[in-house]
């Protein structure tokens, strides 16, 4: 539902003042929370308060849709189309009218729009807009995609030149069945979306809080048209398919601006094509709303204001090591200090930040971005990652020379992180002077809050942990039970694990004389460094993701 109708509405009826309104409104959009989920965090009402107040204001009744099921010849009453065009779903036949719930009750508009396009009397009835959206993509989602392949019949293999390839990905169905994969994955709020050829069929998957799920296949001869679709949308040579490309798609999908990464790959069966979508809410995160904890954050919002020195973030792909950090810039963003970043590729723009993208195949590498940084008066420089020695050697000149510099690096804990810049050439003690902290993280899935429950963990899930039940005590565990809100899986949104190793002049010490990373994690563990799993038992303990998922990641 639209953030600004809600508050207005919860202001109107005296729930909240302007201040709240403002408050809750610059939350939102800094965490990119849904409103229902802020009103909640908020303390205003529960979600069943709330659309009871939302029912009242517009004269209609609560309907609870949970065990509600479609008839056929109530569904067939609206066209795959004007549900979703409307958010609308058609739920009884009543004496007044056609009863429908719709997504945003609140948007009068839609209703009036879908009373012309039906020629009939349209009665709203307020439901759990998440279940609403819910039975309208089980309801017409997928016999849409199915119309679409329908009507684009068995078809011939597509041809090899580039005319005929275009020819495909231009047929109107070809446009709409891709459109339509996109608007399903950017709803189930995907971060990868696959496009997978293989010798018998056609996969397409997306990422979801980590974990892939899998679309109903098309048929594998639509392959190469569907491939070559999304090259033409990304603006790829459609015939060139033996090489690997990177291109771009930014454009409308349902109401949402999204920007795309793509990436082809050849194979045995012709070519995989994955998408990034790039989520514009996450550059709009700032420091406070990532979940540090208090001590971690204190320190890195200490750290990254210090005049020189250099701050690592470490940990696998997608472990969020890019949104720290962009976190981290918009904290120090200010009109006093001059930011310049390196990236591969420059992910989003940030006004006030110069960005330089690499180019290996023109020769601009991070090293060469750097050493040119250095003639710019820096104050704080963000280099994507270290690499290769040369960069980590330039990077470490550049925080020697007055510079704080900002990188990531990938290795499983943050000492490890140490042991990388020493394998990769760096004198000891030039790392031990300019080295200031490593935070390692990781990503993992949080339970759904409106499936969340206590369950008993058995004694082998336990010991997995490395705990013994004195150790529990009367602790508690949850697990999600699965709800329409997060597709049945449990798992709703992700959140951060973090380890902090903070050089003090003992680790210095310790690096100098290069003691191994079993060493030095011993005595900073000994200094009081919580490692990954302790994070992570710490959101077991707070009933915020499971066993599993620590297993999972530490």
């Amino acid at each position: 539902m639209n953030t600004q109708n809600v508050l207005d509405l919860l202001q109107t009826q005296g729930y909240i003042d302007a201040n709240q309104s403002e408050d809750m409104m610059s939350s939102i959009v800094s965490s990119g929370k849904d409103v229902l989920d802020a009103v909640q965090d908020y303390g205003v009402m529960d979600r069943n308060q709330f659309y009871q107040v939302v029912a009242a204001e517009i004269g209609a009744e609560f309907m609870d849709l949970t065990d509600w099921e479609p008839g056929e010849a109530l569904t067939k009453i609206l066209t795959s189309d004007n549900a979703h065009l409307y958010g609308a779903l058609p739920v009884a036949i009543g004496e007044n009218g056609l009863q429908v719930a719709f997504v945003d009750p609140l948007n009068a508009q839609n209703m009036d729009d879908l009373r012309f396009a039906v020629q009939q009397e349209i009665v709203p009835v307020v439901g759990d807009v998440y279940r609403v959206q819910y039975l309208i993509d089980k309801v017409y989602g997928e016999e849409d995609m199915n119309d679409v392949l329908m009507s684009f019949g068995e078809g011939d293999e597509a041809g090899d030149s580039a005319e005929d390839l275009e020819k495909e990905a231009n047929a109107a169905p070809i446009i709409r069945y891709v459109d339509l994969v996109l608007l399903q994955a950017i709803k189930e709020r995907a971060s990868d979306i696959h496009f997978e050829p293989f010798e018998d069929d056609f996969k397409i998957r997306y990422r979801v809080d980590g974990s892939l799920y899998e679309m109903a296949p098309p048929p594998g001869h639509l392959a190469t048209p569907i491939i070559s679709r999304v090259k033409v949308m990304s603006n790829l040579n459609i015939a060139e398919r033996r090489l690997p490309q990177d291109g771009r798609i930014q454009k409308m999908i349902g109401s949402t601006p999204c920007d795309l990464r793509v990436s082809t790959l050849p194979t045995v069966y012709g070519e995989s094509v994955v998408l990034r979508v790039l989520d514009r809410s996450s550059v709009n995160l700032d420091l406070e709303n990532l979940g540090l904890p208090e001590d971690i954050y204190n320190f890195i919002d200490e750290t990254i204001f210090k005049p020189n020195g250099i701050f690592i973030v470490t940990g696998p792909t997608g472990a969020g090591k890019t949104t720290t950090l962009y976190a981290c810039l918009r904290k120090i963003n200010t009109i006093d200090s001059k930011l310049l970043t390196a990236e591969d590729p420059v992910e989003y723009d940030m006004d006030g930040i110069v960005q330089v993208p690499s180019n290996e195949s023109v020769g601009v590498t991070f090293a060469k971005i750097l050493r040119a940084f250095l003639r710019q008066d820096p104050d704080r420089i963000m280099v994507g990652e270290m690499r290769d020695p040369e960069t980590v050697q330039i990077a470490v000149q550049a925080s020697l020379t007055g510079h704080l510099v900002l990188s990531t690096l990938h290795t499983n804990d943050a000492t490890g992180a140490v042991t990388r810049l020493l394998d990769m050439g760096t004198e000891p003690f030039l790392l031990s002077a300019s080295l200031l902290a490593v935070l390692a993280q990781r990503l993992l899935r949080t339970i759904c809050a409106d499936c969340r429950e206590a369950y008993e963990p058995n004694e082998a899930i336990i010991s997995q942990l490395g705990l013994s039940p004195h150790e529990l005590g009367d602790k508690s565990f949850y697990t999600g039970a699965g709800c329409d809100r997060c597709g049945h899986s449990g798992y709703r949104g992700r959140k951060g694990l973090y380890e902090l190793f903070e050089v003090n002049d003992t680790l210095r010490d310790m690096i100098t004389e290069r003691e191994p990373t079993v060493v030095l994690r011993q005595r900073a563990v000994e200094m009081g460094m919580r490692v990954l799993r302790e994070d992570g038992l710490r959101n077991i303990y707070e009933g915020l993701t499971t066993i599993e998922e620590v297993l999972k990641y530490t």
